[in-house]
């Protein structure tokens, strides 16, 4: 009995032993294939892998560096929870042989926010393009132009972004939850929907399922529209209507005009925030938004606010889609302007040779009218970042030189 009790006990050790082993190097060998594909897109660093007897199998200080991004994502935890030891076998040797039920958490996410996220190339398309009007245009700055950016979330104390991500899969369905804390989170439902290796090129086709998605922003509309107001000089209301008129814009741009339901559900978003339940589908332009005349009331997008259903939500088409606004080039000031060299005043100069007035005091007449005064930081290909005195400290604002019709440099003149 006891020889039998000691072979039992080494048996386990072993199969517990074998166990251990092979899931650490089926997943070594996944996590392998998934950074080859992904290596066009970012670089995948896998961390320390961990498993369990009951089918989970977790990576620690996992990262991920999406080229177009500056700052990684950094993963605390990601765990694959198969539901058993022989499903997270078979999972892990051959991916399309996932399990009716599994789950995927991601806990301790973090993404640090710097003041220019995006590299230089990832918006450095043609913004005449149709395909660069984004359908959400929030001025954020003295140009209307300019749009909230990652400098603008640092300006009001958002360093950065952390959350959890949970992703459950079974045989009603997939359901996805991302939750940020302070700045909002995100459910989706996606109703009679497998995902697997093999379904990923066809999952989002014309015969998916409606995805049923729930956003709730925490207080964050909130704090950005009052953030942006400021910035833009405008009252909250004005900066209301000006990204109401952004969005009917880029509608017309693609042939659509918004119901006027639609458009006060968006200003009251962008405004107030709150729970916002929406129904996304495939194969249509605009996801999910029925398109009829005015007077033909058989359709609307189901859009339920804060718990209440909002009704006659939907898009009208137009005869023909409006071009986007030409861009306007910076106007250079007027060859031969007369220069005193008594004393120090503003004189005009060519944006072009902003480089040479670095940490200068400058004045910048914007084409809507607006002016801006302060310290040149920066020069770059598309914008300048002048930094302006507020509240006893300088904040460099960005500044489309496209948008810049008159560029002014106080100093002394010179003789001629």
């Amino acid at each position: 009995m006891k020889r039998l009790l000691s072979f039992l006990i080494i048996a386990a050790l072993v199969l517990f032993a074998v166990f251990k082993a092979g899931v650490w190097w089926l997943t070594d060998q996944r996590m392998a294939e998934a950074r080859r594909a992904l290596s066009e897109f970012g670089v995948l660093e896998r961390g320390g892998i961990h498993s369990s007897v009951d089918g989970r199998v977790t990576l620690k200080h996992a990262l991920w560096q999406d080229f177009r991004l500056t700052p990684p994502l950094d993963i605390g935890t990601l765990e694959f929870d198969a539901g058993s030891p022989v499903s997270l076998i078979s999972a892990l040797a051959d991916p399309s042989h996932l399990p009716e039920t599994w789950r995927v958490s991601a806990t301790d996410l973090r993404l640090t926010l710097e003041p220019a996220m995006f590299r230089n190339w990832v918006d450095a398309g043609d913004p005449s393009d149709e395909a660069s009007v984004p359908l959400v245009v929030l001025p954020c700055g003295p140009d209307l132009r300019q749009r909230l950016g990652s400098g603008d979330l640092i300006r009001m104390g958002i360093t950065d972004i952390t959350g959890d991500l949970m992703v459950t899969q079974s045989p009603a369905g997939l359901v996805a939850e991302i939750n940020t804390g302070t700045t909002g989170s995100l459910e989706l439902h996606w109703q009679d929907t497998r995902v697997g290796p093999q379904s990923l090129d066809t999952l989002w086709s014309n015969e998916s399922p409606a995805l049923d998605i729930q956003l709730r922003d925490a207080g964050l509309m909130r704090r950005l529209s009052g953030y942006c107001a400021r910035e833009t000089g405008l009252s909250l209301e004005d900066w209301g209507d000006q990204s109401l008129e952004f969005l009917a814009q880029a509608l017309a741009a693609r042939g659509y005009r918004g119901s006027p339901q639609l458009m006060a559900l968006y200003r009251t978003w962008l405004m107030d925030g709150g729970e916002l339940t929406l129904q996304l589908a495939s194969g249509v332009d605009l996801p999910g938004i029925p398109v009829r005349a005015e007077d033909d009331a058989t359709d609307s997008w189901p859009v339920r606010y804060n718990g209440a259903e909002v009704p006659d939500v939907y898009l009208m088409p137009v005869e023909e889609p409006a071009q986007p606004a030409p861009t306007t080039s910076a106007a250079l000031p007027e060859d031969g302007a007369q220069e005193q060299p008594q004393g120090r005043q503003w004189y005009p100069e060519a944006v072009g040779n902003a480089d040479d007035w670095i940490n200068r005091q400058v004045r910048v007449l914007l084409s809507n009218g607006n002016e801006v005064e302060g310290r040149l930081v920066s020069v770059g290909e598309r914008e300048f970042e002048v930094a302006r005195t507020v509240a006893g400290g300088e904040v460099a604002y960005p500044i489309l030189i496209r948008a810049i019709t008159r560029f002014e440099v106080w100093r002394r003149g010179q003789q001629n």
